[in-house]
């Protein structure tokens, strides 16, 4: 089955000062969902953004909202984020025992429901529960903070967790998020992912539709 590329902006590395029109350039711009990264200061040594602001970003965008839980007891808030917009949302593996029930309550809510794998955690537990989620999110830098560079590694997870569930006969998405540019989005995509979180490699340019424009013909030739 052909993967459908998808580019998702991280609005953790965007001007805060001008988030909603940051927003708007980078959906005019082709970004295909908006990436929404929640910190709590536990799971990861950060604070972030919360619903608050996710329900704000709602009202100004038809994009998708794909809510990022970087945090502890994920399963306290998934109601919440659900309400206030949010489209899809991934979970941690390393703070969900139990991932068949965390991807039940998600369906229920009405969500995408994607687990999260952090760049030092095998896949195998991941791969086993796959058929109970509609994405698997691959770290390709420890979670916290924006900015980082590429784990060239993590690349061998992402082929990894592409076989397995071709082995399964299962079209799941993976995404793959962190230190991703246009440099390095071909191998990310020839490794098999097709959903691509880029905060700094997108923001950190002054022509959002120029390098979202490249992002896709590097993909495109991978």
């Amino acid at each position: 089955m052909a993967r459908i590329f998808k580019i998702a902006p991280s609005i953790l590395s965007a001007d805060f000062a001008r988030l909603g029109e940051e927003i708007h350039k980078v959906e005019v711009a082709g970004a295909d969902l908006i990436h929404f990264d929640v910190m709590d200061g536990h799971f990861v040594p950060n604070l972030s953004i919360g619903i608050p602001v996710l329900e704000s970003l709602r009202k100004i965008t038809r994009l998708p909202l794909d809510a990022h839980l970087m945090i502890e007891r994920p399963e306290r808030y998934l109601e919440a984020f659900a309400k206030a917009g949010a489209d899809s949302i991934s979970v941690h593996a390393e703070v969900c025992p139990d991932l068949p029930a965390i991807a039940a309550q998600m369906r229920k809510l009405g969500v995408r429901a994607s687990v999260a794998i952090n760049p030092e955690t095998p896949p195998d537990r991941t791969l086993q529960a796959a058929g109970d989620f509609d994405m698997i999110l691959v770290m390709s830098v420890h979670p916290g903070f924006g900015g980082q560079g590429f784990i060239p590694e993590t690349l061998d997870k992402v082929r990894t967790i592409r076989a397995g569930l071709e082995r399964r006969g299962l079209a799941l998405d993976i995404e793959i998020d962190g230190g991703i540019k246009v440099d390095n989005i071909d191998r990310a995509a020839n490794a098999g992912a097709n959903v691509f979180v880029s905060g700094s490699g997108i923001f950190g340019n002054p022509d959002y539709g120029a390098i979202i424009g490249a992002m896709r013909s590097r993909i495109g030739a991978a």
